[in-house]
């Protein structure tokens, strides 16, 4: 074979190859699959441990939460953030669309399921789905049981994170002890002694 044949025959079964990814990546889109495909792709970068929350955040640089938060329950309940008031918070913005918040949800999950018990520490997940059936939908196919809230109002600009997903910790005596942009593994020894101390 000659070395014009060889080349001519790379160049086609590399647009072969490029076709098909570009196939499956497209079918996977209009599917509406590639954000969970994303998701799980990058929960197994969260399995390394390598991205976690600081939880080291000195005293003097906490923030005051804002608790002026108006919120929708999963069965349409009208109430607000300070209903929680007092309470260890774990607080995150997510969103069905968002691949790092689909691959952290497992883990925010099994965390939940060790707490759901304790009346001192609460779960506001906080959906920011335009349309709530979509996160309803999501959670409800996933099995997962924590407590979905939608944003009734305006986001306090406490919490003016553009980043999705975003968590924040706040202590019972309305801190912010924590905050975290992006995705993050809290299903840690290190996190649950965290929120135990508070």
């Amino acid at each position: 074979m000659t070395d014009q044949k060889k080349k001519s025959f790379f160049s086609k079964r590399d647009l072969i190859e490029f076709g098909v990814i570009a196939g499956v990546a497209a079918f996977l889109y209009l599917m509406g699959w590639h954000t969970e495909v994303i998701g799980t792709l990058q929960r197994g970068l969260l399995a390394t441990g390598i991205i976690r929350p600081d939880i080291t955040v000195d005293e003097s640089e906490y923030l005051r939460a804002n608790y002026n938060m108006p919120l929708l329950s999963m069965d349409g309940e009208r109430m607000s953030l300070q209903d929680f008031e007092g309470k260890t918070i774990f607080l995150n913005f997510w969103a069905t669309w968002c691949p790092p918040c689909i691959a952290e949800m497992p883990n925010i999950q099994k965390l939940y399921e060790d707490f759901e018990n304790q009346d001192n520490i609460v779960f506001v997940m906080l959906s920011l789905d335009e349309d709530p059936d979509k996160a309803r939908a999501y959670m409800a196919r996933k099995e997962f049981t924590m407590p979905v809230y939608f944003l009734a109002g305006r986001k306090p600009g406490t919490y003016d994170s553009t980043v999705v997903p975003t968590t924040y910790v706040i202590s019972p005596e309305g801190n912010i002890v924590m905050e975290k942009r992006g995705m993050a593994n809290y299903n840690t020894a290190s996190f649950r002694a965290f929120l135990n101390e508070l």
